[in-house]
């Protein structure tokens, strides 16, 4: 991490609420607790209200945390990529200090407080998701390797394996395929961004696949990686959390996928720059849908299934 010391910022004298909250990415935040939610409610066992309630709201608390400590390690970068200046610390609004107090006290009180009102496995897990996201993804990965992203997917596929953890207190097949599914999702999801955001990671230094390998590779990894989950995608339709609607839903939005992807491979840069990106940025906003759904489909079935609808079993 460079000292950003050096950089002409001025804190102001009190940081708003806002400010504090946005440093705990509240936009990873929501997927953190949707694919939490998914996974507790696609389990086989029930779980008490109170503590589904408080289990997710730990597990939010320490993606926060994970936001917060990302945050002040890559301060830094943040200050010359047009997409993260105005977070809070590069915007001059927390002190970076500050948000690595933040990120430690409230990644103890998330893994403590899950232990307590769940189960020891799935504070373990959430321990480890932050770790893996502070630490091997943010201080290590990100910045010495092109498969950043790749490894560092796992901080974000692990969730719905947690909600899981918290119904049942195993780990099974089923929780792994929703981890699969968000691990494999996310490098095209993120090498799209790379390729319409341009310059950003040269300027900064991440060595994106987009920098080290060409964005003409880029565009190759993005398609090899969108048939890889398609196959997974619709595969997992064929297990316990699978049914018709997830099905019906999977073959949909990965037909799209594809034909998003396979457009993507077909472009060379002339193109893409003669329409700012058009298609690489509509492959991106599909992406964020794309896994929203495919985990929505996925609750669906499992609140079916709870009332001896859902699945194939109906059929």
């Amino acid at each position: 991490m460079t000292d950003i010391s050096s950089q002409p910022q001025v804190f102001e004298a009190e940081a708003s609420f806002g400010d504090y909250f946005a440093l705990m990415k509240p936009r990873v935040m929501q997927l953190v607790v949707f694919t939490a939610l998914v996974g507790m409610l696609a389990a086989p066992t029930g779980v008490n209200p109170v503590v589904g309630f408080a289990s997710i709201l730990f597990i939010a608390i320490g993606a926060g945390a994970s936001g917060a400590l990302n945050m002040w390690w890559d301060a830094d970068i943040d200050h010359i990529m047009k997409r993260t200046a105005n977070r809070p610390i590069p915007a001059g609004k927390v002190e970076p200090g500050e948000a690595l107090s933040i990120g430690v006290a409230l990644s103890g009180l998330s893994v403590m407080m899950l232990a307590l009102s769940a189960n020891f496995l799935a504070a373990g897990l959430l321990a480890f998701t932050i770790f893996f996201y502070a630490v091997v993804y943010s201080m290590w990965l990100k910045r010495s390797t092109p498969q950043n992203i790749v490894i560092g997917g796992a901080a974000g596929a692990f969730p719905p394996v947690i909600g899981w953890v918290v119904a049942t207190g195993t780990m099974s097949v089923e929780a792994w395929l929703m981890f699969a599914l968000i691990f494999v999702w996310t490098p095209p999801h993120f090498w799209a961004l790379a390729l319409f955001m341009k310059s950003d990671y040269d300027d900064a230094g991440v060595p994106m696949l987009t920098v080290t390998h060409g964005r003409k590779s880029t565009r190759k990894h993005i398609l090899a990686y969108t048939v890889l989950l398609a196959v997974l995608a619709v595969g997992t339709a064929f297990t316990s959390i699978g049914g018709l609607i997830y099905l019906t839903t999977a073959v949909i939005l990965n037909a799209l996928f594809l034909k998003g992807a396979f457009a993507i491979w077909l472009r060379d840069e002339a193109q893409a720059e003669a329409d700012s990106y058009a298609v690489e940025k509509s492959f991106f906003k599909l992406s964020l849908l794309y896994l929203f759904l495919h985990f929505g489909a996925i609750m669906a079935e499992a609140l079916l299934r709870s009332s001896g609808l859902g699945g194939w079993g109906w059929l």
